[in-house]
């Protein structure tokens, strides 16, 4: 399906500097013509910039498009030196890069898991350790990472992206605290589903194993009948409600499965803790360290 347009915006005269990675296609290119669309300026990052040329046709002083592959992290540093260059500076970083990996954990080969860890948090990292000495050089600046429903918890068939997500949010709760020091935000956004390439060409698959033919045949049955997916600007929309923000929080979820998702399992949760309350307590006792600790 194809997106629809962005509702069209007053243009800004605050002139803030957007760093998207990902922009080409699904989410990344919604928020970009969001951006373009409020008056802002956007470095667009893409592994196939070809496909931002009619947005470049259309907004040349206002977009910069620029080829990345966000997992080679010197390529990453001169992106960023390049954005900073061309624009004078940047305050919105939106790490959007990822793809689906699919597939029991049993099936994972090496290759498919380091490729799915490589784009999904360590190109965000990438990006993140890059800009950041140009926010905290200007005391300003938000960086957003879009994480997915998927870090709620691990689900059967898409763990491996789970695991992606969950290293994505631990580092970026922690990132969080650390720039926060110098002025700089930060927002995790969890999105539901959306009508993006995410399941078409941004899709790589294990080979499967015969033995898990009939739980894999339950799961697409319950993803086929459960599945809400919803058209790209909306995602766009809040994000631009969500950087509009004096005072942005943590995390964020995307619509309305991910809302419950996320209500559903932390209750589970509580009560799973709330159960082994004795358990836990019982294996905390404060003591003195014990005879030639540490030497």
């Amino acid at each position: 399906m194809t997106a629809a347009p962005a509702a069209p915006t007053a243009a800004r005269t605050d002139g803030r500097v957007w760093f998207i990675t990902g922009a080409g296609r699904g989410l990344g290119r919604a928020f970009t013509e969001a951006a373009l669309a409020a008056g802002d300026r956007v470095v667009a990052a893409a592994r196939t910039p070809a496909a931002l040329q009619p947005l470049a046709d259309e907004h040349d002083d206002r977009l910069l498009v620029l080829p990345l592959d966000v997992t080679d992290r010197a390529a990453v540093h001169t992106a960023v030196d390049t954005a900073v260059r061309h624009f004078g500076r940047l305050d919105i970083v939106v790490n959007n890069a990822g793809f689906l990996a699919m597939g029991m954990i049993e099936e994972f080969d090496e290759v498919l898991a380091r490729a799915q860890m490589d784009t999904n948090f360590f190109g965000a990292l990438w990006v993140s350790q890059a800009v950041l000495p140009h926010l905290r050089a200007q005391g300003s600046g938000h960086i957003v990472q879009i994480s997915s429903i998927g870090a709620l918890g691990g689900f059967a068939l898409t763990g491996m992206y789970s695991a992606s997500k969950f290293a994505l949010e631990g580092m970026s709760e922690a990132l969080a605290a650390e720039a926060a020091a110098f002025g700089v935000k930060l927002t995790i956004v969890e999105p539901g589903g959306y009508w993006t390439d995410l399941y078409t060409t941004g899709l790589r698959t294990t080979r499967p194993l015969d033995a898990y033919a009939p739980l894999r045949a339950e799961l697409e049955k319950q993803f086929a009948e459960a599945s809400v997916d919803s058209l790209p600007h909306l995602a766009a929309e809040a994000l631009m409600k969500l950087v509009d923000s004096e005072d942005p929080p943590l995390r964020l979820l995307l619509g309305g499965l991910a809302y419950d998702t996320a209500f559903d399992i932390s209750r589970k949760r509580m009560d799973t803790w709330a159960a082994w309350e004795d358990v836990s307590r019982a294996a905390e006792q404060a003591a003195e360290a014990p005879e030639g600790y540490g030497s």
